[in-house]
């Protein structure tokens, strides 16, 4: 994945190639006047055809190439120029996109164009030639002044016949990633060259010095190249020769710093220089004044400096403007560079753009413009720690507000407050474009900010925490072009925004991407935006029908409502003039498309998906009609019916393909078909499929026919094109039956195999040994019998295997606990394994799931069960899953993932993603003894444990009572004996226990969770008492009859007790009756009452006087003595 990152990245810089108006003196192909009087030469026109004939067209771009009707005369060809005068092919112009390679092919045949002995002008790039060598017989067009072969897949060496093309003034082999060797001395003589591009093609050895007999060489890029080439004294000087320059690039992705010399050789170089490129060499602030020693030698030239991806500080930052007065753009990208206070800031006069994005610049402070130059129209701190703190506003500076200033990036930072959309109306009112993206901002997005941001044509809000309604005010800014409020959570009605831009940028408004929020209402009525390129408002909450008006949008491009409400049925007149649509996404709403049979849409797109949408029940025909998709899901549709022949043609461009969860029924046709170049992903399962696989099916990188009635697979695993890059084959679930073919050797690059769910039979084959990049080996519930082979070991990268609900037999061998390291899943259930449970998988310390249950595994359970150190690790429980629908916005590559069967509470639950899987033990089912190890106590994140139907015996450990995450407990069917341990009670999480049919006795243990189960999970046990058996144990039994007993020996006299009771009752109610009701009652007996109180308190208070009087006195004799 991260080589596919990078082949991207280089590919985006193919863009800027193209952005020229010309090159060299050759304008582009559609700006050069085409002869309408002087037709093209026979010859050169078999040769083209003959050359036609090589490739293979993806997108139509050959389509004029016929020699019929109007199409005689290949000078009106595209992508051809001839010479007015002669008819000459002189240009030939067949490059393709950066993100859709037109053409392709396993072997370039440029010899068929020997007749082009005219050529001048030949671009290739961007196309997919399929690791070919770059052709040599390329020498022979002698009259090449512009070739262009980049971004085309070629490897091997650049040929030494270039050395021939001595009028050659521009050539680009950049991007080919797989060319390697050393630079052939002979590319010396190309005396003429002004323009040589070496990006991202790893060459080595030394630069030959003959290259610097290149005395009118002004653009040198050797981004990667230089890397591996030697960075000595001899690079130095050849580079040193090249007096010309104006244009260098000697960027690195390695790091790679540059020798002393080197830098003084740049020196040299920079006074002439205009563009300078030093990306990623590691350079510190010691080589800045290497490479700028003076001001006398510096460049009054040099306009544009790109330092990224180095080690600077801030000194460097502020050296720089001593030395770069003439300066106008300036990338610091990704150093080291830190900004404490506004007095800082280097002044550069002529700066136009500045780059410190990926600084840390969490501690400056902006309170006022951005100083760095008084011209400075582009601004770019992306992803540098920013926050709230650094945009406080100053009174003292709010006057000073910046007008140059046009563009604003502040995405990937680290703002909360709406504090920085106040800061922006104080300061930057006349921006352009501003990206706040990627931020932590939260609340609403202020009223006010739209009246007075008039100036904005870019507006990026996108992935914040955004909420409240989407103000009305944004319709008014009349310059608006594009608006990025996606991934927020944005509500109210969607119309709002719609209705107020309608009145001033009706014509400018292109780009409005609303996805994934909250918005509500009725999709609006977008005919009042005829320039609408690009349509995003999926994910929310829209309702009713998408009106036929959208079909009025002739230059949208890409439309995107899937994941919402809308409902109702999709016609003809939807698509009426949408000429350019490229991308369409009506995913998962309740709709329908109703269509003729004989329909043919007025767009040709590159991707569809329609994925949870109402398209069938027949194949939709329409189709055939589409020339150019490249990606395509109809998932989920509903549609039973048979795919026709000319669809699996349509797989030579489709380079990713989502047709699970239908009704797909017949064969699938073995054709000769080449499948696309890139990509190559392909889902199907889930369908009626039957039959073979056909052998063009080998070629893909991901092929998922699970699910299916598929019965052979022979041809397509066997056959002479299988395809070594193949990661992913899912063929579970199908009717393959017979032997396992003994072939595996050709898809060494697989990673993920399921062939479970079958009908197989026979021994596994030891070819399957070879396939050493394996990570998931599933092969469960077949007929598989015999031991596992021992050339397994090699597949030392398994994460997964399971083998379970076969036949195998033999002892687990050792190898897989010494050869499988990263092991987390292994299942070997329902087999006939035997012997000991083997110790050395105590080797596995990776393992989350372990299950050998219902074979013939015999003696103890080893006590190294502590070596599982990923059970130690508490983790989160998964949901179960029985099955999924890829999202269609996905790349399926990258969500595809592993899974595993387990039993989990007596039902089978299939779980995706080993990672996150629970961790269990399964040993149930087999012949086991001994005692239950206590250093099972030890796996706290153990989830759950079935040690049932063995013939444990012994105690259960009290340490099983650690295990707090454990949810599922088994210990039934086997011979323990003793009290069930009271630390069972504090497992708070235990939801499922059986300590059935065993030999335990004593009361169960008392515990709020304990208390949740039945008596079924402790029936069996003929010595077991309490509660939830309803059986009382002996102690109660005894403490009950003791009671009893007392009570029996007095039973003679409790009448005569009872008489006793109830009289001194009544006596004393009486007597205390009498007294204090006399008291109460009459007067004087109450007054002598209270006045021999009186008399009893008086004489005790004079007692207390008294005695501390006395104690007093003996105190002071007892300190005299």
């Amino acid at each position: 994945m991260g080589s596919y990152v990078v082949k991207v990245l280089f590919e985006i810089l193919m863009l800027f190639l193209y952005t020229e108006v010309s090159v060299l003196g050759f304008n582009q192909v559609n700006q050069l006047t085409k002869s309408s009087y002087v037709k093209c030469h026979e010859r050169e026109k078999q040769s083209l055809l003959n050359f036609k004939q090589s490739l293979l067209d993806n997108f139509g771009m050959l389509s004029t190439w016929r020699d019929d009707g109007d199409n005689k005369d290949c000078c009106q060809w595209r992508g051809i120029v001839c010479n007015n005068e002669t008819g000459h092919v002189m240009m030939l112009d067949l490059h393709g996109d950066w993100d859709a390679q037109y053409l392709s092919t396993g072997k370039i045949n440029i010899t068929s164009l020997i007749e082009l002995r005219n050529l001048e002008y030949l671009d290739l790039s961007s196309n997919g030639f399929g690791g070919s060598p770059v052709p040599k017989n390329i020498g022979l067009f002698t009259n090449l002044r512009f070739l262009n072969l980049s971004t085309c897949g070629f490897g091997g060496r650049i040929p030494y016949e270039m050395g021939n093309l001595s009028k050659l003034e521009y050539l680009d082999l950049s991007m080919n990633a797989d060319i390697d060797g050393v630079i052939p001395y002979q590319l010396g003589n190309l005396s003429q060259l002004q323009y040589l591009d070496l990006t991202a093609v790893f060459l080595s050895g030394v630069m030959p010095f003959h290259i610097g007999n290149l005395p009118i060489l002004h653009t040198l890029k050797l981004v990667g190249s230089f890397d591996s080439l030697n960075n000595n004294d001899e690079a130095a000087e050849w580079l040193s020769s090249l007096f010309s320059l104006k244009n260098l690039d000697l960027s690195s992705f390695a790091n790679l710093g540059f020798s002393s010399h080197m830098l003084q050789t740049l020196s040299k170089l920079i006074p002439n220089l205009r563009k300078l490129r030093l990306v990623g060499r590691g350079l510190l602030d010691n080589d800045i004044p290497s490479l700028f020693p003076s001001n006398a030698n510096f460049s009054t030239s040099l306009n544009s400096l790109d330092l990224s991806q180095n080690m600077l500080t801030s000194s460097s930052f502020k050296f720089l403007f001593n030395f770069s007065l003439n300066l106008e753009e300036l990338y610091l990208s990704e150093n080291n560079i830190v900004m404490s206070t506004p007095l800082f800031y280097p002044n550069f006069p002529s700066l136009v753009k500045l780059d410190l994005s990926k600084n840390n610049l969490s501690s400056s402070s902006f309170q006022g413009i951005f100083s760095f130059s008084s011209k400075l129209r582009e601004l770019n701190l992306e992803e540098c720690s920013l926050m709230d703190t650094s945009f406080l506003r100053s009174t003292a500076s709010v006057m000073n507000s910046s007008s140059s200033l046009l563009i604003l990036d502040l995405s990937y930072n680290l703002l909360k407050s709406s504090v920085i959309f106040h800061w922006l109306l104080n300061f930057t009112t006349n921006l352009r474009s501003l990206n706040l993206g990627e931020n932590l901002i939260e609340g609403p997005i202020p009223y006010g900010f739209g009246k007075v941001m008039n100036s904005l044509e870019i507006l990026h809000l996108h992935y914040n925490k955004l909420q409240g309604k989407i103000p009305a005010s944004l319709g008014n800014i009349c310059t608006l072009q594009e608006l990025y409020l996606h991934d927020n959570s944005l509500s109210g009605e969607i119309s709002n925004i719609f209705q107020n831009s309608s009145k001033c940028n009706r014509y400018k408004f292109q780009i409005p991407d609303l996805s994934f929020n909250w918005t509500i209402g009725v999709k609006p009525n977008l005919s009042n935006f005829p320039s609408l390129r690009i349509l995003d408002l999926s994910n929310n909450k829209l309702i009713g029908e998408i009106p036929e008006s959208i079909g009025l949008l002739y230059e949208l491009e890409f439309l995107h409502l899937e994941e919402n409400y809308l409902g109702g049925d999709i016609m003809e007149s939807h698509f009426t003039n949408l000429f350019n649509l490229l991308d369409l996404d009506l995913s998962d709403n309740p709709l329908s498309l109703k269509v003729g049979t004989s329909w043919v849409p007025p767009f040709q797109l590159l991707r569809l998906r329609l994925a949870s949408f109402k398209l069938g029940p027949s194949f939709p025909s329409w189709l055939q009609n589409q020339r150019h998709l490249r990606f395509l899901d109809i998932s989920n549709a509903g549609i039973n019916d048979s795919v026709p022949n000319w669809f699996w043609s349509k797989l030579q461009s489709i380079t990713e393909m989502n047709m699970s969860h239908n009704g797909l029924i017949g064969t699938i046709p073995n054709l000769p078909i080449k499948l696309a170049s890139q990509w190559r992903i392909y889902i199907m399962n889930s369908n009626q499929f039957e039959g073979g696989i056909p052998a063009f099916w080998s070629q893909a990188l991901v092929l998922d026919l699970s699910k299916n009635k598929i019965s052979d697979m022979t041809t397509f695993l066997c056959g002479m094109r299988a395809n070594r890059h193949m990661e992913i084959l899912d063929l579970s679930n199908n009717q393959i039956a017979g032997h396992l073919s003994d072939c595996w050797e050709s898809l060494n690059s697989l990673k993920f195999l399921d062939l479970g769910d079958n009908k197989f039979s026979g021994k596994i084959p030891k070819s399957m040994g070879t396939l050493a990049n394996l990570e998931v080996l599933v092969l469960r519930n077949n007929g598989l019998v015999g031991e596992l082979p021992l050339s397994l070991k090699n597949c030392t990268r398994l994460v997964v295997l399971d083998v379970g609900e076969n036949l195998l037999s033999g002892p687990i061998p050792k190898w897989i606990g010494e050869s499988l390291p990263q092991l987390k899943i292994l299942s070997l259930r329902v087999n006939n394994f035997f012997g000991s449970f083997p110790s050395y998988l105590c080797y596995l310390r990776q393992i989350h799931l372990l299950d050998l249950s219902r074979n013939n595994l015999s003696k103890c359970i080893p006590s190294c069960l502590q070596n599982f150190t990923a059970m130690i690790d508490r983790n989160t429980i998964p949901s179960p899953v029985s099955g999924r629908i890829l999202s269609s916005g996905a790349l399926i590559s990258d969500i595809y993932e592993s899974n595993v069967l387990l039993v989990w509470k007596g039902a089978e639950r299939v779980y995706w993603n080993p990672d996150n899987l629970l961790k269990s033990i399964d040993l149930s089912g087999n012949n086991l003894t001994g005692e239950i190890p206590k250093e099972v106590g030890y796996l706290l994140g153990l989830v759950s444990l079935n040690l049932s139907r063995n013939n444990l015996s012994g105690k259960i450990p009290f340490e099983i009572g650690n295990l707090t995450s454990l949810d599922f407990l088994d210990l039934s069917r086997n011979r323990l004996h003793g009290k069930i341990p009271s630390s069972l009670s504090q497992i708070d999480r235990l939801a499922k226990l059986d300590l059935s049919h065993n030999l335990l006795y004593g009361r169960i243990p008392s515990g709020r969770q304990l208390q949740t189960f039945d008596g079924s999970s402790f029936e069996g046990n003929v010595d077991l008492c309490g509660e939830l058996l309803n059986k009382t144990c002996p102690s109660d039994e005894t403490k009950v009859k003791h009671q009893g007993v007392a009570y029996d020996d007095d039973g003679a006299n409790s009448d005569f007790y009872e008489a006793l009771y109830m009289s001194m009752g009544i006596g004393f109610f009486t007597g205390f009756c009498g007294l204090i009701g006399s008291i109460l009652i009459w007067r004087p007996w109450r007054i002598a009452y209270w006045r021999f109180m009186n008399r009893m308190i008086d004489c005790r208070i004079l007692w207390h006087f008294v005695m501390v009087a006395v104690n007093v006195t003996k105190c002071h004799k007892w300190l005299k003595e």
